[in-house]
């Protein structure tokens, strides 16, 4: 078995690809103590699908038993590969100590993980005034340094934004640069690719920069990572799910419709027919927005047209901005093989996201943005208190790196360890 330390982990997307290409976690480190609860939540389900007992799931799912109740049905140690840590120079040193419980004098063999993107990102540089320089965000990576320098582990990748490219030190130098040095001081070899997630099973367009590295002086050691012919629309994500309009459904399970095709069953999203999905529960919308709704979703259904800000009635533009942003209402289209990249301010309004369904006329729930994101639908999105909250669901899933697209990625590297 593999074993690998999933730093910066979020709710999990990359872990589960990695879990999925039969790697062992030694441990997750999160700050996000939602997210955390999310980890603790998937390793259980994990560990109960493993011994037969996804009954106890079920039921923690449908709300017969409390969260305490479900953990108390799951060793200890399996809940505890969860460590809920802020990566900070202050917390080095007890993050070492847990981990090293973990491994008990065992080999590391890789990390994974990749630090907050706000700070690279093109458009958290644009909404700073000083475009995220001195952002202490900037230099996790250094921290992530310290990690290959204590267990040396035989490869590591780095996942991020593809704006991690062009972001500037103070100096003027690109901090990818100096990660590659600081990383060839630490003994390591790396090369990198910017990989699309619409092309590895994922129907969305997500570029992200995979940054690996390799213990010791080596080259042309990138693993081939074999593209996937997509044969579906987006469209294909939604087909099984209940109708539900602005403000309906809910976080608890509930069947899906029969199905019929088959991207849902080769990603790995659904297991089997009429599946339960939790987190079908759509956003209550002012009137003001659904208007805007309507106008775009049938310029698209029948123009195959985006409606500019600026084109909209006078009576429906509120903002003030109409130089910038002019595409934040946007249908998720059903009909294109890929859809706009799933991001964490999709939590804080869902314009971005409309549904191409006029007559539910509403944006995506959780659940639909978890497919786009190709999470299974027996993935569950917790909170700090226990009460499910849409929006930190909403959260988890921008964040997160699409389980297809790291599936691929861990599949690939099996071939180097062996």
């Amino acid at each position: 078995m593999i074993r690998y330390l999933d730093l910066f982990a979020g709710a999990g997307g990359l872990s589960e690809g990695f879990i999925r290409a039969g790697y062992d976690p030694v441990a997750h480190v999160e700050m996000d103590i939602a997210a955390c609860y999310t980890l603790k939540t998937r390793a259980a389900y994990h560990w109960l699908n493993k011994n037969n007992k996804l009954k106890i799931y079920n039921q923690y799912l449908n709300g017969e038993i409390s969260r305490a109740e479900f953990y108390n049905e799951i060793p200890k140690q399996v809940l505890e590969t969860v460590l809920n840590y802020e990566i900070s120079e202050l917390n080095l040193k007890d993050i070492f100590a847990d981990i090293d419980k973990k491994l008990n004098n065992r080999q590391l063999d890789i990390i994974v993980g990749g630090p907050p993107c706000q700070a690279y990102s093109v458009a958290g540089r644009s909404r700073s005034e000083n475009k995220m320089v001195g952002d202490k965000r900037n230099y996790l990576y250094k921290l992530y340094a310290e990690f290959l320098k204590r267990y040396e582990p035989k490869y590591f990748v780095f996942e991020n934004v593809v704006g991690l490219l062009s972001a500037k030190d103070e100096d003027g130098s690109l901090h990818f640069m100096n990660m590659q040095q600081l990383f060839h001081k630490c003994g390591y070899s790396t090369e990198f690719r910017v990989l699309n997630a619409s092309d590895y099973g994922v129907l969305q367009n997500r570029k992200r920069v995979i940054l690996i590295g390799c213990k010791g002086n080596h080259r042309d050691f990138y693993p081939d990572i074999p593209m996937i012919e997509n044969k579906y629309t987006v469209g294909e994500l939604f087909k099984d799910l209940p109708q539900i309009n602005a403000g309906e459904g809910v976080v608890y399970p509930v069947s899906t419709k029969p199905y019929s095709g088959e991207y849902l069953y080769a990603s790995r999203i659904k297991s089997f027919d009429t599946e339960p999905i939790t987190f079908h529960q759509a956003r209550p919308n002012k009137q003001q927005d659904l208007e805007i709704y309507r106008i775009v979703v049938n310029q698209w259904n029948h123009e195959q047209k985006r409606v500019s800000y600026t084109d909209l009635p006078k009576k429906l533009r509120s903002h003030n901005n109409t130089k910038s942003f002019l595409d934040r209402f946007k249908v998720v289209a059903g009909n294109l093989s890929y859809a706009q990249t799933v991001v964490a301010h999709i939590s804080r309004d869902g314009h971005y996201y409309i549904h191409p369904d006029i007559r539910q006329n509403r944006s995506l729930t959780p659940r639909e943005a978890a497919r786009i994101q190709t999470f299974p639908d027996n993935y569950y999105f917790e909170s700090a208190s226990g009460k499910p909250s849409r929006t930190l669901a909403y959260k988890q899933i921008g964040n997160a790196v699409p389980v297809c697209l790291a599936y691929n990625i861990a599949k690939s590297l099996l071939d180097l360890f062996d």
